[in-house]
């Protein structure tokens, strides 16, 4: 077959959107086996008999008829969960986003031609956002290579959401509006929101058919900067999207009942811009080795210069570091990923210069957008920054390097990085907790129709018995090296199953949801203890993922209350961890966890030579 180059080249971004197969439903069968085994290390010999009961009952009896009927909305759904789940983990939640529910990032730009350093901010935020745009032209005219795991092509529905949306809070669910087009399709809006100092300021992204360039891009934010500096600060209306989602709701209703043309038509502007860059004035110190403070500022930073519900925040610091807050209603992490590395590697590349013309066309100024605003307004926005506040100061974050070794040394001794941190994970929660931690680990289901992520629990029974012999003084090498080997297969096998659509987490839910819709009661087995002690309903105490093997990190915070966010990415001779636990919880200590990680990796690689495994 002759391939011709200009033919591959030519794959467009979405060609393929049409002709994605459907999610599908697993056997009932198969989904009550798989969850028993999950709860299985979290119970006494009593309460598994228990749970058994209740689950051959559900098999047998109204877990049948759901199954049934979940499979008959399957025939009419390219993907039967995706309304579902975008209601039921997001839109529906009612507690504050942007602390709770958002993710953000600490740009890597620092590990190479941008360190920390002051008065680049504007320079380097005008090139930062050259690339960004260059990427959204790049998505609007389908240049965006389809990605493909090996020869599979992933669905790529997401990357429509990276720019031009934004969630709107409702009182009793919120919804996404999304503006984007691609250019076959039509119009699309090019406007960008600069907020500074609490105050609000648009201007066009693009000026006779051509994006501004770097240069042009410095002038409108040197522009917004002066209108900024020395002055009062702004209203800060931004900081009520870190609200409550119902009060945010109630107190967006009564900003745009004060003056509905004018504040509605701001707030229309904001929904439709393809992103927000946030000039904020910290200097969040950090290094290569130690990301904390850039990772903690974007996750807890001034919320009056963010809007939590846009899809991507730029955020931009005065040491000319780099951060992002971003929704994550409308896309899972790997689409921001993709464009922070497509960033990293384009600003390398560049040495974060700009290299093309200098001229600076006659572009209109920045306008400020200024709401309309009264006593209730002013009052809703110290409401929603004193509660911000309160939990972003009992928000503790550590985001280190561990350098000792990485993607390359594993792979050398023949075993899976992700796996291999994974367990590495597990153990240094049961050193420190003395019992098996409920964990969560997203696999990506991509490879389906509008396919976003499946749960993988990686605490299985294997997991837990190798930590028991890493923890128990008289077992000898041979019978630890065996117990591990075990674990490394039981988690491939387990996340190779997930990635194919055959988790039973989502099925589950899926379960339960149809008995919500037909008001039937809530069936036994979601009301039995071991289901929520063994993470099921969003309590999994450490909540994981793998951010890739890319320089792009990201950081959210805990599922529950005593429970752990452990984010990380692998390099082929550093891992680089991002870890979130609340202060006010005795029990956990990121940096604690840290430690005993990095002992347990030490562990893992001396235990792990490759003839035995």
């Amino acid at each position: 077959m002759d391939n011709h180059p200009s033919e591959s080249l030519a794959e467009r971004t979405f060609q393929y959107q049409s002709s994605m197969p459907s999610l599908p439903v697993p056997s009932l069968e198969m989904s009550l086996s798989k969850y028993l085994n999950a709860v299985r290390p979290f119970a006494r010999e009593d309460e598994f008999k228990a749970t058994v009961d209740i689950v051959r009952t559900f098999q047998e009896g109204v877990g049948k008829e759901l199954h049934h009927k979940l499979l008959q909305r399957a025939e009419t759904k390219k993907n039967w969960l995706e309304e579902w789940w975008l209601d039921a983990a997001y839109l529906e939640v009612r507690v504050p986003s942007q602390l709770n529910v958002n993710f953000c990032g600490p740009a890597p730009y620092l590990e190479h031609c941008w360190p920390p350093e002051e008065g680049t901010q504007l320079q380097r935020a005008s090139i930062s956002t050259w690339h960004t745009l260059q990427y959204w032209d790049l998505i609007r005219t389908e240049r965006l290579p389809p990605q493909k795991s090996g020869n599979t092509v992933l669905d790529m529905d997401q990357f429509r959401m990276l720019f031009n949306t934004c969630k709107v809070p409702g009182v009793k669910k919120d919804t996404i509006r999304n503006y984007f087009k691609t250019e076959r399709e039509g119009p699309c809006p090019s406007h960008l929101i600069v907020i500074c100092r609490g105050r609000i300021f648009t201007f066009d992204a693009v000026c006779d058919g051509q994006i501004l360039t770097p240069p042009e891009l410095l002038r409108q934010l040197i522009y917004v900067k002066q209108c900024c500096e020395g002055e009062p600060e702004g209203d800060g209306v931004a900081a009520l999207t870190s609200e409550e989602r119902t009060r945010w709701a109630l107190a967006r209703e009564h900003l745009i009942s004060i003056d509905p043309q004018h504040n509605g038509t701001i707030l229309e502007t904001i929904q439709s811009s393809l992103f927000v860059v946030s000039l904020d004035e910290t200097t969040p110190y950090s290094t290569p080795d130690n990301y904390t403070s850039l990772t903690t500022e974007a996750l807890t930073g001034n919320p009056a210069i963010r809007w939590g519900d846009k899809s991507y925040n730029a955020l931009s610091f005065a040491d000319g570091t780099f951060g992002s807050t971003c929704d994550h209603a409308p896309y899972d992490a790997m689409v921001l990923v993709s464009m922070c590395w497509y960033l990293d590697q384009q600003i390398k590349d560049t040495e974060g210069k700009w290299r093309g013309s200098d001229t600076v066309r006659p572009v209109p100024r920045p306008e400020e957008m200024v709401f309309t605003v009264d006593e209730k307004v002013h009052s809703d926005i110290r409401h929603a920054k004193r509660q911000y506040y309160e939990s972003a100061q009992d928000m503790q974050i550590v985001c280190y390097a561990f350098t000792a070794f990485g993607k390359a040394a594993i792979k050398q001794k023949k075993l899976h990085p992700d796996t291999f941190v994974q367990l590495a994970m597990q153990l240094a929660y049961q050193k420190m907790h003395k019992r098996p931690g409920s964990c969560y680990e997203t696999a990506m289901t991509r490879k389906f129709y509008h396919g976003r992520t499946e749960t993988m629990r990686p605490c299985t029974q294997e997991a837990v018995n190798w930590c028991k012999a890493m923890m128990d003084n008289t077992c000898d090498v041979d019978a630890r090296r065996k117990a591990m080997r075990l674990a490394f297969i039981k988690h491939n096998k387990l996340m190779a199953e997930a990635q194919e659509g055959k988790g039973f987490d989502r099925h589950l839910l899926g379960l339960y949801l149809i008995a919500k819709e037909e008001g039937q009661p809530t069936p036994e087995l979601f009301l039995d203890p071991l289901y929520a002690k063994s993470g099921g309903g969003g309590n999994f105490v450490l909540s994981s993922s793998l951010v890739g093997y890319t320089t792009v990190l990201g950081a959210v915070a805990p599922m529950v209350h005593r429970g752990y966010g452990f984010f990380y990415r692998i390099r082929d001779d550093r891992i680089v961890v991002s870890i979130s636990a609340w202060k006010s919880c005795r029990e956990t200590d990121a940096a604690s966890l840290f430690n005993n990680f990095c002992s347990s990796l030490h562990e893992m690689f001396h235990l792990a030579t490759t003839s035995q495994l």
